[in-house]
């Protein structure tokens, strides 16, 4: 009986062994193998599995996979999808050698700000505009506020004459309401916001993820108009970069840019860094010849250190610090200190911004962990001041003249799980738990004006996100956020969900609702102290000054074509943001040194509209992108704008219409050409007497502008590498469609300012790049 029993056994692990087998093959592109690629074996349903990453070589393994007719799917950053049908026999082992194709879809790069986790942009069900270096370069953007400018939605301008602070607008928000991640992390402090956006190089930036839309459900407070995630650079290979770039400003201010980035790969791909460094030296621009700048000085010096470590099969750990210095003055030019000007800003800052995360996949990769820490120090110093017509008022002045310093300190910690759930119906059930703090201090003082800001805030939000594919044509996401505020009396709650419906083939609709908050702060254009009225003007908070609330809707189509010779997609979008207790800057007079304003709760607002996507390539030799907005930004109640003069609903300084485009031709080998435009409608603009040329407050309204570029570029090849020097020249704001009506002199109203950043300027340059 005994051994009827073991021969019994016998038997059946013989033929339970032979109905599995073993599968193993390499991912490669040319020759290259493809360490740490996504492999999956997919069920009929589409459902995962087995799932495993390739290891150093390229190879991966799955010991065990029962009989039957799967589907394995392989994915990698910067490639193509591939899918093939697997059919496995009863103890038959199979290497298969897959080649992988570089990345020629429009829009299927691999993101993460949408969910928190990665996904492919045809599989979000949030929508994902990414802009990566290649874009950034070929429009020859020096830094982040010139790069973003070529985004659907999206609109950057320059919002003082005097030290040209800029922010940037999301769906007819203005800077406040959209939040900029750095690494995914929210430490692009209020204190930051003001100068950031022209403080980050791009030699810095592998790409840029931006989420038009609520996030707070995802990032907290402030991510009412959208997202914008600025990823460094990971280095994958060994290589170097060095560039040159010299502008002359309105024709004439010179602008020199010296950059470079270097990486280094360890051979088994387990570690590596990468160094960047860009060196800047711009110097004012005057137009209107009254010796006083509307672009100001700027000497500026950024280096940084990216570097991860695979210290164990699933294991990565990232490490990332940078040091951005920068020294800006605008004003009367040629004084030797900004104290003895007619008018002057001065900014010196010194900025570090560092992050460390760890990851761990584990379960055989359904789940992992990610634990994080990153965190900005800023030193500032600082001067604003304009010098008074009577000698008495000038000794007083000089006796104390209004110099000001700026600490601030952010950090944040935070821990994420990932887990894909195995029992729900449907083909994939991803839930997302997470916890972070976030913390930021803020001192922003001037002795002289009896100016302070003195700013603690803490937040402790906490989230859960599920994203379930339910079948091949329907994948839902919904999430919630709670975040304890420091100025808030009890918790706030904020939901979101998002729909993506693949209609037909190439064909998708996406539907997205969710809620916001801003807390009762200073942000970044609280903190900008202006001159009007041949004064300075600044901002303080309503002591009673509550939360503002939001609820928002998104709706958009996608559609997308591919043949063997060109791809082409649109993709048409409506949004519509509806306000609660609204924040509006109310006059409230006078004092000895300038106009003051508070920073109220009004009734509500409303922003809504529309934005048409579209991109094409053709052949790989035409590449054509742009997107027009068209949109309205009221209040539900008029507002003061200026004490003098009847109430506005409509929202300063934003457009119902703009847009742009931009053409990449490459006519022949060697040869590349950009061309670029971008449009900004008319807009509403605050006018404050003071000024020669103005003798009484007023709303004007703007007129319409194109700022034209173009670029040329050249390579050449060297022994051993393939068109590694590219030699460039171009304009920007060819027809010099700028602004015209400039106030002079040192009692202008700084912030009458509107249009495109720069003039018509000229500019020529040279690049290396190696890649071993």
């Amino acid at each position: 009986m005994k051994f009827s029993s073991s021969l019994f056994a016998i038997a059946i692990s013989f033929f339970a062994f032979d109905a599995h087998a073993q599968i193993s093959g390499t991912v490669q592109h040319q020759g290259e193998v493809l360490p740490f690629a996504e492999v999956a074996i997919l069920n009929a349903d589409e459902s995962i599995n087995s799932g495993t990453l390739t290891d150093l070589d390229g190879v991966f393994e799955f010991g065990d996979v029962k009989s039957g007719v799967y589907t394995l799917q392989v994915e990698y950053s910067g490639f193509e999808m591939h899918r093939e049908e697997l059919q496995v026999a009863k103890g038959k082992a199979q290497h298969l050698n897959i080649e992988l194709k570089p990345l020629s879809n429009l829009m299927d790069e691999v993101v993460v700000t949408g969910t928190r986790t990665k996904l492919r942009q045809s599989r979000s069900p949030v929508k994902v505009n990414v802009i990566d270096s290649k874009v950034l370069q070929s429009v020859q953007a020096c830094n982040l506020s010139e790069g973003l400018q070529f985004q659907p939605g999206l609109r950057v301008e320059t919002d003082c004459q005097t030290c040209n602070y800029t922010q940037l607008r999301m769906n007819g928000l203005s800077g406040a309401y959209s939040q900029i991640l750095i690494n995914g992390r929210p430490i692009f402090s209020p204190l930051i916001g003001l100068y950031g956006l022209e403080q980050i190089p791009t030699t810095m930036i592998d790409r840029i993820e931006v989420v038009r839309g609520a996030g707070s459900a995802l990032y907290g407070s402030s991510a009412i108009g959208g997202t914008v995630n600025v990823i460094t650079k990971i280095p994958d290979h060994t290589g170097f970069r060095l560039m040159s770039n010299n502008q002359l400003t309105g024709m004439q201010a010179p602008d020199h840019i010296v950059s470079g980035n270097a990486n280094i790969v360890h051979p088994n791909k387990r570690k590596g860094f990468s160094v960047f460094f860009n060196l800047r030296d711009r110097q004012a621009f005057d137009l209107n010849n009254d010796n006083y700048s509307e672009i100001p000085e700027i000497r500026a010096a950024s280096v940084g250190l990216t570097a991860f470590l695979l210290p164990k099969e699933g294991q990565k750990l990232e490490f990332s610090i940078s040091s951005l210095n920068e020294y800006r003055y605008g004003g009367e030019m040629g004084s030797n200190s900004p104290h003895l000007a007619g008018q002057a800003e001065e900014r010196d800052h010194n900025i570090w911004v560092a992050s460390l995360d760890h990851q761990v996949k584990f379960n055989k990769n359904r789940s992992s962990v990610i634990t994080y820490l990153a965190g900005q120090i800023t030193d500032r110093d600082h001067f604003t001041g304009i010098r008074p017509n009577e000698v008495e008022d000038q000794n007083a002045y000089l006796d104390d003249p209004p110099y000001g310093t700026s600490e601030n300190v952010t950090w944040q910690a935070g821990v994420q799980l990932n887990h894909q759930l195995e029992k729900l119906p449907g083909i994939r059930s991803v839930v997302t738990i997470g916890a972070e703090y976030l913390f930021d201090d803020i001192l922003d003082q001037i002795a002289a004006y009896n100016y302070l800001i003195d700013q603690n805030t803490r937040n402790l939000g906490t989230y859960v996100q599920h994203n379930w594919t339910l079948t091949r044509k329907w994948t839902i996401v919904s999430g919630l956020r709670a975040d304890a505020h420091n100025l808030l009396d009890k918790p706030v709650l904020n939901p979101r969900i998002s729909v993506l419906h693949d209609l037909a083939k190439g064909f998708q609709l996406r539907g997205s609702a969710g809620t916001g908050f801003r807390a009762p702060q200073a942000f970044d254009s609280d903190m900008h102290i202006a001159f009007a009225g041949g004064g300075v003007s600044r901002i303080n908070l309503d002591p009673a000054l509550e939360a503002e609330r939001s609820n928002s809707y998104t709706f958009s189509v996608n559609y997308e074509k591919a043949r063997k010779n060109w791809i082409a997609s649109f993709s048409l979008e409506t949004f519509y943001t509806q306000l609660h207790n609204s924040f509006y800057l109310h006059p409230t007079g006078e004092d000895i040194h300038g106009l003051r304003f508070e920073k109220r709760n009004g009734t509500g607002a409303t922003v809504s509209g529309v934005t048409l996507d579209y991109r094409a390539n053709l052949n790989k030799r035409i590449e054509f992108s742009g997107a027009f907005t068209v949109q309205r930004s009221e209040y539900s109640d008029p507002v003061s704008v200026i004490s003098s003069l009847d109430p506005e609903t409509r929202f300063l300084r934003t457009p119902n219409d703009y847009g742009f485009i931009k053409l990449d031709w490459t006519p022949m080998a060697k040869w590349h050409c950009t061309f670029n435009a971008v449009y900004t409608g008319k807009m509403l603009v605050a006018h404050f007497a003071g000024a020669p040329e103005q003798e009484f407050d007023e709303v004007v309204t703007s007129e319409r502008f194109v700022d034209l570029g173009v670029k040329i570029s050249r390579t050449f090849s060297l022994p051993k590498y393939s068109d590694p020097i590219a030699v460039f020249a171009g304009i920007k704001n060819a027809f010099n469609n700028y602004q015209s009506d400039f106030d002079s002199g040192k009692d202008r109203d700084s912030n009458f300012i509107y249009g495109p950043g720069l003039p018509r300027s000229i500019y020529f340059g040279v690049s290396i790049d190696i890649v071993k």
